[in-house]
């Protein structure tokens, strides 16, 4: 079932998402519900905070959103070693028309579980590297409004409130 997304400046996007400690079958539901999100609105990433449920989840397709040749599902994803720096045009689900350049790690090993459980351990660099970047971010309470400059996110912010109203 396609999920709805949360837009900035949605406060569940704002807050800090808690670890997961079991997998139930609400979890698996909620993973496979993301990744049809996920594909459906043209996307390569997808943190569970930006479908409203502020826990640590995301699951990523550097191939996406044609293609969906690599689904990657990470539970409690954690950046443990990073490398190098490079600037990245991005573009959110949750910030419609929207875009910023984010200065990124070009290299990042990240440490999770997998849907099963599984610790994994995953090196990863290239545009891999700025779609989990982007994801972890999503679970720390920040959006690439929040990594933009005063001047462009107060213009977002005054035209994302109109929006909601």
């Amino acid at each position: 079932m396609k999920l709805e997304i949360c837009t900035w400046p949605d406060d569940v996007l704002a807050g800090k998402a808690q670890p997961l400690t079991e997998v139930t079958p609400e979890i698996k539901k909620l993973i496979e519900d993301m990744v049809e999100t996920m594909y459906e609105g043209d996307g390569v990433g997808l943190a569970a905070p930006q479908v409203g449920e502020p826990i640590r989840l995301i699951c990523v397709d550097q191939t996406g959103p044609k293609l969906r040749g690599d689904l990657r599902v990470l539970i409690n994803p954690e950046i443990i070693e990073c490398d190098g720096e490079v600037e990245s045009d991005e573009g959110c689900l949750s910030c419609p028309e929207f875009s910023a350049t984010v200065l990124r790690k070009e290299r990042v090993k990240v440490k999770a579980l997998d849907p099963e459980g599984a610790e994994i351990c995953l090196d990863a660099d290239g545009f891999l590297a700025i779609v989990l970047q982007h994801e972890i971010d999503h679970l720390d309470g920040i959006t690439i409004a929040d990594r933009a400059g005063r001047l462009k996110k107060a213009l977002y912010r005054k035209k994302a409130m109109r929006w909601k109203a």
